[in-house]
């Protein structure tokens, strides 16, 4: 497992140049312990995990917590966690690059806060990168002084006949996926 900081970049391929064809983003954090009727009244933190596809840089398609799977079945979200509540990853997504539609070449993964925390209040968020052996490929840590609602993340680039991983890394102000589509188009 690689430690991911902003603007690195790795080839998705296995030790022997095998290129990876499924992928699951996997995004973690933990409940905030003070919200809830039992405590403050102040809302759960909702962070939720997206993917949008894109196309010689125009949107092709997007999956997300109320669109749960792209239109060429390559990207699917598995469901909504609403608090953070749990071990483990809390929200994921698959992704299939082998279905990927020809004309997409570039998935970008964000998160954002549905209720709109700032992710610099947000403790232990993590995304990570898992193979389809359940092999953590590389992880990046949210939390950190991040004053913007949404956080480009990473993304996937199509390079020839395989893909490319690049961290983005940059909060950006966004509570729900579809308004995220002019604020990644810098990233691409």
């Amino acid at each position: 497992m690689i430690e991911l900081t902003k603007g690195q970049e790795m080839v998705l391929a296995t030790d022997e140049g095998t290129p990876l064809t499924r992928l699951r983003l996997g995004l973690g954090w933990d409940k905030e312990r003070t919200a809830g009727a039992m405590g403050t009244g102040r809302p759960d933190v909702d962070l939720d995990a997206s993917a949008v596809q894109f196309a010689g840089g125009q949107l092709f398609d997007l999956a997300f917590y109320n669109n749960l799977s792209t239109r060429d079945g390559s990207v699917v979200h598995l469901g909504d966690n609403l608090t953070g509540r749990g071990e483990g990853d809390d929200e994921e997504i698959t992704v299939d690059l082998g279905k990927v539609h020809g004309p997409v070449d570039t998935i970008v993964f964000l998160v954002s806060s549905y209720q709109g925390h700032t992710l610099e209040w947000i403790n232990h968020a993590y995304c990570r990168l898992v193979d389809d052996r359940d092999v953590e490929l590389a992880r990046f840590t949210l939390t950190g002084g991040v004053p913007e609602t949404g956080m480009a993340m990473a993304k996937v680039v199509r390079d020839g006949d395989q893909w490319r991983l690049r961290v983005i890394g940059e909060g950006i102000a966004v509570k729900v996926p579809s308004e995220s589509v002019d604020a990644l188009r810098p990233f691409l």
